[in-house]
C-alpha cells in the first residue's frame, strides 16, 4: 500500500512538473486575432460623443403605456424568448459537466456475486463472492485538452446569454415596429373614414346644385367618383389593422386577438436623439456582437482540444475495499487496486493532425465571421442614422406640406362657391389635403420606426439583466479568467 501511494505521489509530481512546462498559449499559437481597424468614431466625419441613445430607458423614449404592457407581455409568453432562455440554462448545465471532468470522480460499488459450475466427472460447484469497493479516478490535464474544453463550454454559455439579450432586443424592437405600424394604420383610417364623410357631404351638394339647375351633371358624378374612390381604401386598412394585430398576438404568444393601443401621437415632436455614442462602447452594448465574439472563443477552445489531443494522457485510479467468500469472513479479505495509464497516439495516418487543422480552419471561419459582424454592425448604426435624421427632416416637410394643402382647400371652396373656379379644382384641392394627411401620418410613422431602428442598432434594450443572471454571467466569467491565467 505504501510502495502505491509512493508510485501516485511521484505520477502526480511529474504530471505538475508537464504541466507548468507546457504553456497553453502554444496551442493557439496559429489563432490570428481578429484583423479589423475600428474607426475613431461611429458616424464618419463627427466628433464621438459620451452620450448615447441607447443608454436611455425604452420608457424615457416611448412613454405609452399601453406599448410597455404589450413588450413585458410578449417577453415573458414569446416562445422564442423562451426558448432562447433555456437554451442558457441548458448550456449553464453543459458547462458544470464539462468542469467537473477535470476533478477526480469519486465512486462505491457493493455487490454479491454466485457462480455455480459443473465440469465433466466433477461434483457442482458453488462459488460465492461478497465484495464492497470505493474508487477514485483520475484524468491527468497534461496538455490542456480538459482545461480548454471547460473554456469553450464557458464561452457557449456567455454566448447563450448574449443571444437571449439579443433574441431580446429583437422582440421589443418588433413589437414597437409593429405597434406604430398599428396606429398608423388606425390613424389613416380614421382619415379616410373623415374624409368620406366629408365626400358624402360633397355629394349631396352637388346632387342638390345638379337637381336645381345651377350646375350640370359633370360635377355630380366628379362627387360620387371622388367618394367611390375614398370608400374603396377602407377594406383594405381594415383588414391590414386585422393582420397587423394578429402579428402583435403572435409576438405575445397569444392566437390572434384585438390589441389595445393609443392613438399615433402627430403632434408633439421628438427631441433630438442623436447620439450614438463611442465605437469601444458600441462593440460591448451590441448583444449579438458580444455572441460572436464568444463563438470566436469557443471555436479557439477547440483548437486547444485538438492541439491536446495529439498527444499523451495520463489517468490515475484506484479501488479499495473488502471482498470474501463468506459474510462471516467479510471483513478480513481487504482489497486494493491501483492504476496508472499513459495512453499516447503512435501512428493514426494523420488523423489527429488532420483534426488540429481543421478546428484552426472552423476558427479562422468564426473570425472572419466575426469581422463581418463588425463591419455590419457600423453599417447598421450608419443606416439607422441617415433613415432617422432623414424622417425628422420629412415629418416637418410633410407638415409644411399638410399646413399648405388645408388652406388650399379653404380658398378653393371659397372662390369656387363665388364662381371663380370649376368643381373639378375644388375636388383637386381636396385630393391633394387628403394625399398630405395620409403622407403627413406616414411620416410621423416612419420616425418613430427610425427610431426603433437607431435604438436596435447601438445595441438598447427594453431591460437590464437581472441580478440573478447578472452573478451566473460574472462567475462563470471570474472561472473564465482563473483557468485562463487573465
Amino acid at each position: 500500500m505504501r510502495n502505491t501511494v509512493k508510485y501516485i505521489s511521484a505520477a502526480l509530481a511529474f504530471a505538475a512538473a508537464v504541466v507548468l512546462l507546457q504553456g497553453c498559449g502554444a496551442a493557439v499559437r496559429k489563432c490570428v486575432d481578429p484583423q479589423v481597424d475600428i474607426p475613431q468614431t461611429i458616424v464618419p466625419g463627427e466628433e464621438a460623443d459620451s452620450l448615447c441613445l441607447a443608454d436611455l430607458e425604452w420608457s424615457e423614449i416611448f412613454s405609452d403605456p399601453l406599448l410597455k404592457v404589450l413588450i413585458e407581455k410578449t417577453l415573458e409568453n414569446n416562445r422564442d424568448m423562451l426558448t432562447a432562455s433555456a437554451r442558457v440554462r441548458e448550456l449553464e448545465r453543459r458547462h458544470r459537466i464539462v468542469r467537473a471532468e477535470q476533478f477526480p470522480e469519486f465512486g462505491a460499488r457493493g455487490y454479491l456475486n454466485q457462480e455455480n459450475y459443473t465440469y465433466t466427472d466433477e461434483a457442482p460447484v458453488k462459488d460465492n463472492e461478497f465484495g464492497l469497493k470505493a474508487s477514485v479516478s483520475w484524468e491527468v490535464d497534461l496538455f490542456g485538452r480538459l482545461r480548454w474544453a471547460n473554456r469553450g463550454a464557458i464561452a457557449e454559455y456567455l454566448s447563450s446569454v448574449e443571444s437571449q439579450r439579443a433574441m431580446q432586443m429583437t422582440l421589443v424592437a418588433a413589437v414597437a415596429t409593429a405597434y406604430f405600424e398599428l396606429t398608423a394604420l388606425d390613424n389613416e383610417l380614421d382619415i379616410v373614414l373623415r374624409t368620406l364623410d366629408t365626400r358624402r357631404e360633397s355629394v349631396r351638394q352637388a346632387k342638390l346644385r345638379f337637381d336645381g339647375g345651377l350646375t350640370t351633371e359633370i360635377p355630380y358624378q366628379q362627387a360620387q367618383v371622388e367618394y367611390a374612390s375614398t370608400a374603396s381604401l377602407v377594406p383594405d386598412l381594415q383588414r391590414d389593422i386585422a393582420l397587423k394585430e394578429h402579428e402583435i398576438s403572435l409576438l405575445a404568444g397569444e392566437f390572434p386577438s384585438a390589441v389595445e393601443r393609443s392613438l399615433l401621437n402627430t403632434h408633439d415632436q421628438f427631441p433630438d436623439l442623436m447620439h450614438v455614442g463611442v465605437p469601444s462602447d458600441l462593440l460591448q452594448r451590441r448583444p449579438d456582437l458580444m455572441a460572436a465574439k464568444q463563438d470566436l472563443k469557443a471555436a479557439m477552445s477547440e483548437v486547444g482540444v485538438a492541439w491536446a489531443e495529439r498527444f499523451p494522457s495520463l489517468s490515475i485510479s484506484f479501488a479499495a475495499g473488502v471482498e470474501n467468500n463468506t459474510f462471516t469472513s467479510f471483513f478480513t479479505g481487504p482489497y486494493w487496486y491501483p492504476i496508472m495509464s499513459l495512453t499516447s497516439p503512435l501512428f493514426a495516418f494523420g488523423k489527429n493532425k488532420a483534426r488540429y487543422q481543421a478546428a484552426i480552419e472552423a476558427y479562422n471561419q468564426e473570425r472572419y465571421q466575426y469581422e463581418q459582424k463588425i463591419l455590419e454592425v457600423f453599417k447598421e448604426v450608419n443606416d439607422a442614422v441617415t433613415s432617422y435624421r432623414s424622417a425628422r427632416e420629412k415629418v416637418t416637410l410633410m407638415g409644411n406640406l399638410k399646413d399648405a394643402s388645408r388652406k388650399y382647400v379653404e380658398l378653393a371652396l371659397f372662390q369656387y362657391q363665388n364662381g371663380y373656379i370649376s368643381y373639378i379644382d375644388v375636388l383637386d384641392a381636396q385630393r391633394s389635403y387628403f394625399n398630405s394627411e395620409i403622407d403627413y401620418s406616414n411620416s410621423v410613422r416612419d420616425e418613430f420606426l427610425a427610431i426603433i431602428d437607431l435604438y436596435k442598432a447601438l445595441g438598447g434594450g427594453w431591460s437590464v439583466p437581472s441580478d440573478e443572471e447578472t452573478e451566473a454571467t460574472a462567475d462563470n466569467a471570474k472561472t473564465a479568467s482563473k483557468k485562463t491565467g487573465k
